[in-house]
C-alpha cells in the first residue's frame, strides 16, 4: 500500500526541533556503526511491572520489548507510514476487510522459526473472555484470524478497515513463539527483536543483550542496553546532566532551556498527538448551543497558552484531534485565533449579552492545567465570558471530574490514525466520547472512511471531519504537545519518529554510539 509522509510537515514546524536536532543530524551522516553500551532513564516503570504484553504500560519494559527484544508484524516508520516487520508484505481485499499478511524466515532466540500458529497464538492472547488485555478492544473487530500454511496468516473483519495495518503496529502485538497449545509462554521473554532479555527487576532496571545472529542487518547496533526506571522528571534530567544515563524521555517544557545550554548535551524533539482538549457535555445548557460553544472557541487564546504552558514546545490546536504529524491532517483549514468580537458575536447568536460557566480542572489532567485554566479565564473575560475555574482535587480526579462535570479540562496522547483517534473519543456512542457529541454526518463519513482505500477520497472524507469538530463539535483543544526527549553526544540516530517519545519507542533498535 501508498501511504503519504505523515510525519514531516508537524516536524519542520516545530522550529525547536530543528535545533534541537541540528548538531545530531551532522553526526548521523557518518552512519550507524556496531558496538557500546547505552543507558536510558525512563518514566514509567513500576514494581507490579511484568513482561506479559497483555498488560504492561508505556514504560521502560515497552520500550525494551517492544523495540528490542520483540517485532510486531508491522511497524511505524520515521515518516509515520505502516512498514512490513515480521510481514514480508500485506495486501487487503477490495473491501480492505480480509487482510493477508505473508511472514518472512526469520528466528526467535531460542532458534525456532517464526511461523503463522505464532502470530495467531501473539494475537489470541489479547483475544476472548478470559483475556487482562488493555488491547482487547482493538481486536473486537476481527471475526478470525487463520493460517494458510507456515508462512501466510489472514485477518478476517467484521468490516472493512484500510488502517488495520496500523492496529497490528500497537505495542500489546508483539510477537511470542507458541508454546505448542495455542498459547504463548510470555514469561520465557523470547522474541524475534535484535536483544535478549538477560534482567528485569521490574521498576528498577531491565538489561538486554545484542543477538548475532538478528535478521535486520541495519539494525540493533548497541552490545548492551540497560533501560533504568526513574520516574521523576527532576531525577531522570540530573542523571543525563550527571552521566548517570545518556538518554532520557520526556524532559518538561519548563526546563529545556536547562539542557539546552549544557555542552554535550542536545534535545530530541519532534511534533507530536498529544493534546490538552477541553471537552463541553454537548447534552447540557449552556453548552447545548453551538453558538456558545463557538463563543468559547474564539475565547480562548491558543498561542499565548502554547507559549506560557509548553514553552512554545509546541503547535496551535484548531479544536479537532488529528495532529499536523497526522497523514491526513487538515493544514489549510483557516486556525483559529483569539477573537473577542467574534465571541461576543457568537454569545448574541445564542440571545446572550454574556455568559457565566465552571471549568473544572487539576494538574492530574497534565501538567499546567491549571495555569491553562486561568489563562483561559483572563482571555475569555475580554469577550464577556465569566470563567469559575474550579480546581478539583488530583485524586479522583479521572473518575470523579472527567466524563462527569459538563465542562472539563482533559489530556490525549493521541493515536497513529484518524479513525482511531475518532472512533474512541468522538463517535456517537463512544465509551469515551467526552464531549457527548452527535452529528450524523460525522458518523456517516467515519464509517465511510475507515472502510476507503481511495487515500484521496479518505483525505477529503477526514478533512471534512475535521471542519466539523472545528465548528460543531464540544471539544475546544488549543494546543498539541511536542515528545522532548535528551541525549548525550555519545549517541546518534537518524530521523526521528512522531509517533511516540524515544523514536516511536524503537530507540534501542534505532540509534547507536558514536
Amino acid at each position: 500500500m501508498t501511504l503519504t509522509d505523515i510525519s514531516r510537515r508537524g516536524f519542520l514546524a516545530t522550529g525547536t526541533a530543528a535545533l534541537a536536532l541540528g548538531p545530531t543530524a551532522l553526526r548521523a551522516q557518518a552512519g550507524p556503526r556496531r558496538g557500546g553500551a547505552i543507558r536510558i532513564g525512563h518514566s514509567g516503570g513500576a514494581t507490579s511491572d511484568t513482561i506479559d504484553p497483555a498488560t504492561y504500560a508505556a514504560g521502560p519494559v515497552v520500550t525494551a520489548m517492544l523495540g528490542g527484544v520483540c517485532n510486531n508484524l508491522v511497524e511505524i516508520d520515521a515518516e509515520g507510514r505502516a512498514a512490513p516487520e515480521l510481514a514480508e508484505s500485506f495486501e487487503p481485499d477490495a473491501e480492505a476487510r480480509v487482510w493477508t499478511f505473508k511472514l518472512r524466515d526469520v528466528a526467535f532466540s531460542n532458534g525456532a522459526r517464526l511461523t503463522a500458529a505464532d502470530v495467531i497464538a501473539s494475537f489470541n492472547h489479547h483475544r476472548g473472555e478470559d483475556t487482562k488485555s488493555g488491547a482487547k478492544g482493538l481486536l473486537e473487530q476481527v471475526a478470525e484470524i487463520r493460517a494458510d500454511g507456515d508462512r501466510v496468516v489472514v485477518f478476517e473483519l467484521t468490516a472493512g478497515n484500510a488502517d488495520f495495518p496500523f492496529v497490528a503496529a500497537d505495542y500489546h502485538f508483539v510477537i511470542m513463539p507458541d508454546d505448542g497449545s495455542g498459547r504463548i509462554d510470555w514469561q520465557a521473554g523470547i522474541g524475534t527483536g535484535g536483544y535478549t532479555l538477560e534482567e528485569h527487576e521490574p521498576g528498577v532496571r531491565i538489561r538486554l543483550k545484542r543477538r548475532d545472529d538478528y535478521w535486520k542487518e541495519d539494525r540493533a547496533w548497541f552490545d548492551e542496553v540497560t533501560l533504568l526506571t526513574i520516574n521523576d522528571p527532576t531525577a531522570r534530567q540530573n542523571a543525563l546532566v550527571t552521566g548517570e544515563v545518556d538518554i532520557i524521555n520526556g524532559v518538561p517544557p519548563k526546563t529545556v532551556h536547562l539542557l539546552g545550554r549544557r555542552p554535550g548535551l542536545s534535545l530530541v524533539e519532534v511534533t507530536g498527538t498529544a493534546h490538552y482538549p477541553f471537552p463541553m457535555h454537548c447534552d447540557t445548557a449552556p453548552f447545548d448551543d453551538v453558538n456558545v460553544r463557538l463563543a468559547l472557541k474564539h475565547a480562548i487564546d491558543r498561542q499565548e497558552m502554547l507559549d506560557k504552558v509548553l514553552k512554545g514546545h509546541g503547535s496551535l490546536g484548531n479544536d479537532h484531534p488529528i495532529a499536523p504529524g497526522n497523514r491526513f491532517h487538515a493544514a489549510d483549514l483557516e486556525q483559529r485565533a483569539h477573537d473577542p468580537d467574534r465571541a461576543k458575536y457568537h454569545l448574541k447568536q445564542a440571545g446572550l449579552d454574556s455568559l457565566d460557566v465552571s471549568l473544572s480542572t487539576s494538574d492530574a489532567a497534565f501538567a499546567g492545567a491549571v495555569d491553562a485554566a486561568v489563562l483561559f479565564q483572563e482571555s475569555a473575560g475580554r469577550a464577556g465570558i465569566r470563567v469559575n475555574v474550579d480546581r478539583k482535587p488530583a485524586d479522583g480526579y479521572w473518575s470523579n471530574v472527567w466524563l462527569k462535570d459538563p465542562f472539563a479540562m482533559s489530556y490525549w496522547n493521541g493515536r497513529p490514525t484518524e479513525d482511531w483517534m475518532f472512533s474512541l473519543v468522538y463517535a456517537d456512542g463512544a465509551e469515551w466520547n467526552e464531549s457527548r457529541w452527535s452529528n450524523p454526518r460525522f458518523n456517516e463519513l467515519l464509517v465511510a472512511a475507515r472502510a476507503e482505500l481511495d487515500e484521496g477520497l479518505r483525505a477529503e472524507m477526514y478533512h471534512e471531519m475535521q471542519a466539523l469538530c472545528r465548528d460543531d463539535g464540544g471539544s475546544i483543544i488549543p494546543m498539541f504537545a511536542n515528545y522532548i526527549d535528551g541525549k548525550n553526544d555519545r549517541i546518534a540516530h537518524g530521523e526521528v519518529a512522531s509517533n511516540r517519545f524515544l523514536d516511536g519507542w524503537k530507540v534501542v533498535e534505532r540509534w547507536w554510539a558514536v
